[in-house]
């Protein structure tokens, strides 16, 4: 063994500890850290790239070099101001799970090793419960909403072929021909697993929204329907990236009654709307999907990366999924994790998110959930109260798009982001031809105090 790898191992508690030492320390001081660091700021530069040195330090010095080198330009993406993306926290029980994951350092793939399986199977089905979804649905864990998105349309995929009597999984995509994939306004990571399903972006047909809203026109979606030569996709959303805009579920999972397709909901973060009696009503119907993705380092405060695909077609899942080695486990009737997605090997990311519904259960998510709504309410009422600021959109769940009340440039959004990015951190976006700014709130750290100090930084930004 060599000396070094030798010598932490015999300290590896002492090592343990000192890494335990740094992480709180870093989470103790999310208050007062930027919440954006700048590639400089007082003479600290982003370290320079070098060669890999031929000769180790040893774990204890690396730590060191890393706490004076890199940590002050990391961003406190895990505290309570860092509104940019949806972006939630690590709830304690989830870095308690996670660090454990990682301490463990499980494949969760195979049978062969029943663990990891087991407890995955069991936070999926807790996880089906807590979405209101009922048993037809089966689900696995995957990396995030881009990679959920891929499995559900990979599934759909398989599924149009079964209407066209091929298999896409055994011929290629060639053989379904045209595919017409229709949506209102689909995430970009719609476009890109077409991409890389080999489906092509220009299978995304975009359908008229309802005026002001970023819902599907449901008539108009169904006269793309009508015009449709064979079967199609619907990708629904539940909960747009701007406005965080429901499309009305059940009135398109009806037209299935006179029309042939498959239904992907992308519920990355909506889905949490299930949690809050007071708005899960944005995802009813959720369950008459024929797939869903949801994104757990989103709004359930698990860390990167996790995110869930619910499917019904467990079936044409592992059509598409399979991977047949002497070393795996048969498909039977309860098939092996390594048939159900593109991954061979995964960590056992289930068991941050076993640990944090454990610990805090369904009533502890739904707190998070309708506090973070709360937080948003306020933050949107101050921005309508805030010269030089105004809304761009009704406030529905967690998300507030706003922008400048006089000339909203790129330029002038970009720079008041960066104004106040040490206090706050938000993202630009465009809506309905607008520059604006999303601010989403999603971590379970978030208070009052949060919401007042990162409008006091944009008012102080505006002069």
């Amino acid at each position: 063994m060599h000396r070094l790898l030798a010598d932490d191992l015999a300290q590896l508690p002492d090592l343990l500890d000192l890494a335990r030492d740094r992480a709180a320390a870093v989470l103790a001081g999310l208050d007062s850290r930027p919440v954006v660091a700048a590639g400089v700021r007082g003479g600290a530069r982003v370290p320079d790239a070098v060669p890999l040195p031929a000769d180790g330090v040893g774990a204890a010095a690396a730590l060191a070099e890393f706490t004076e080198l890199w940590e002050p330009h990391m961003s406190a993406s895990a505290g309570p101001r860092y509104f940019g993306f949806v972006t939630g926290g690590t709830t304690p029980a989830a870095l308690a799970g996670d660090w454990l994951t990682a301490a463990l350092d499980q494949n969760a793939n195979s049978s062969f090793e029943y663990g990891g399986q087991g407890l995955e199977r069991q936070t999926v089905a807790w996880l089906r419960e807590l979405f209101g979804l009922g048993p037809a649905h089966s689900g696995t864990f995957v990396s995030g909403a881009t990679m959920s998105n891929f499995v559900g349309l990979a599934i759909a995929r398989e599924w149009l072929g079964t209407r066209l009597g091929v298999s896409v999984a055994a011929n290629g995509a060639a053989a379904l021909g045209r595919v017409r994939v229709l949506s209102g306004t689909a995430h970009s990571s719609i476009a890109k697993a077409l991409s890389m399903l080999g489906l092509g972006r220009s299978a995304l047909v975009p359908v008229p929204v309802l005026h002001n809203r970023e819902a599907v026109d449901v008539a108009a979606l169904e006269r793309e329907l009508e015009a449709a030569e064979g079967p199609c996709v619907v990708v629904a959303n539940a909960g747009t990236v701007n406005t965080v805009d429901f499309d009305d579920l059940r009135a398109i999972a009806a037209l299935r009654a006179r029309h042939d397709f498959w239904l992907h909901v992308d519920a990355a973060f909506g889905g949490f709307a299930a949690l809050s009696p007071r708005h899960a009503h944005h995802v009813a119907g959720l369950d008459e999907a024929d797939s869903i993705c949801i994104d757990l380092h989103k709004w359930l405060n698990v860390p990167y990366d996790s995110a869930i695909q619910f499917t019904r077609r467990r079936d044409l899942q592992t059509s598409v999924f399979q991977n047949s080695a002497a070393y795996l486990g048969p498909l039977g009737e309860e098939p092996d994790l390594v048939h159900l997605t593109p991954e061979n090997s995964h960590r056992l990311r289930a068991l941050a998110a076993w640990f944090t519904l454990r610990a805090y259960g369904r009533e502890g998510h739904r707190e998070i959930v309708e506090h973070c709504a709360e937080s948003a309410l306020a933050f949107h009422a101050a921005v309508e109260a805030t010269p030089g600021l105004v809304p761009l959109a009704p406030l529905r769940l967690n998300v507030v798009c706003f922008t400048l009340a006089d000339d909203p440039t790129a330029d002038r959004i970009q720079a008041l982001i960066r104004a106040v990015s040490e206090e706050a951190f938000f993202t630009p976006t465009v809506y309905q031809g607008v520059p604006a700014i999303r601010a989403a709130f999603s971590n379970w750290r978030t208070t009052a105090d949060d919401v007042e100090r990162s409008v006091r930084a944009l008012r102080a930004a505006l002069g």
